[in-house]
């Protein structure tokens, strides 16, 4: 099923192959690369190296929601992010996305050259995000979160993880129409490692077609989580295979965006992989 994703003056039809969301973490301590990308000009030369890479979007953060990390202040995440969005807004057309809660960090993003907004909190933290979002015509991404990053670890728990999510994130697809946003604005992340142990995690990764089935394209942020340790037993710094292997698994699954620090490895693989499949004689 192939699904439309507007925003600004794109119209994309998701669902034939996985695009690639490009991490740009503009913070002091993400919890796989904080500090690596503070200076703007290095952050701006590693996101036109995952352009290289065959990043589909570049999603830029300037706060770190790692679990148990401290908010940061309106200037300070303005001050990491806004210089990095206005070089790459003049020098490449790659989609620009804002890893951000705060509705001001949004609108000064988008006048400078961002298109997408991607909410942790599904647009709950900030009354003013889905006005400003429905100003600029960004595109979305709607997470699904439990608590808080300060709290979201906490002995999590769900009767049924899939269906409590589905329904949490079907109401505030409604809810975003509500405030004058288009459908097709939308699209719809169940938020991985966000307020859910391993157990969750694993099983919202092998129901992707559930939440496709809401209408919206999913995209999916599992990129070197802590949930890889307990599949494979790999600190940090040695998940990249796992990071690939469930990438193959959202490729089969056809997930509409993944959401990744390792570009070249994670498209080498899907296009492998896919390469494969499209052999294989239907039967």
């Amino acid at each position: 099923m192939l699904l439309p994703w507007c925003f600004g003056k794109r119209q994309w039809t998701l669902g034939d192959r996985p695009r690639l969301m490009g991490i740009v973490n503009v913070t002091p301590d993400s919890f796989s690369d904080g500090g690596n990308f503070l200076d703007p000009q290095r952050a701006v030369d590693h996101a036109l190296q995952l352009v290289e890479e065959g990043a589909d979007i570049l999603d830029l953060g300037g706060e770190s929601t790692r679990p148990g990390a401290e908010p940061v202040s309106l200037d300070d995440e303005l001050r990491r992010v806004l210089p990095v969005v206005e070089l790459l807004a003049e020098q490449t057309d790659v989609p620009l996305s804002i890893d951000t809660t705060k509705a001001e960090v949004a609108r000064r993003c988008l006048q400078a050259g961002a298109e997408i907004i991607n909410d942790i909190s599904g647009l709950t933290f900030d009354d003013d995000m889905p006005d400003v979002c429905a100003e600029y015509e960004a595109g979305i991404v709607c997470m699904h979160i439990k608590g808080t990053p300060q709290t979201m670890q906490q002995n999590p728990t769900y009767e049924d993880c899939v269906q409590e999510i589905r329904d949490w994130l079907q109401a505030r697809l409604e809810f975003l129409e509500s405030r004058g946003l288009k459908a097709e604005q939308t699209i719809i992340d169940p938020g991985i490692g966000f307020g859910k142990t391993a157990e969750h995690n694993l099983t919202l990764l092998s129901s992707v077609q559930l939440f496709r089935a809401l209408g919206r394209p999913v995209l999916v942020g599992h990129s070197r989580k802590r949930f890889l340790k307990k599949v494979i037993g790999r600190d940090v710094d040695e998940r990249l295979a796992g990071t690939v292997g469930v990438a193959i698994a959202l490729a089969a699954q056809q997930t509409d965006i993944i959401r990744v620090h390792d570009v070249a490895a994670v498209r080498d693989s899907i296009t492998a992989y896919r390469t494969v499949m499209q052999q294989i004689p239907m039967p």
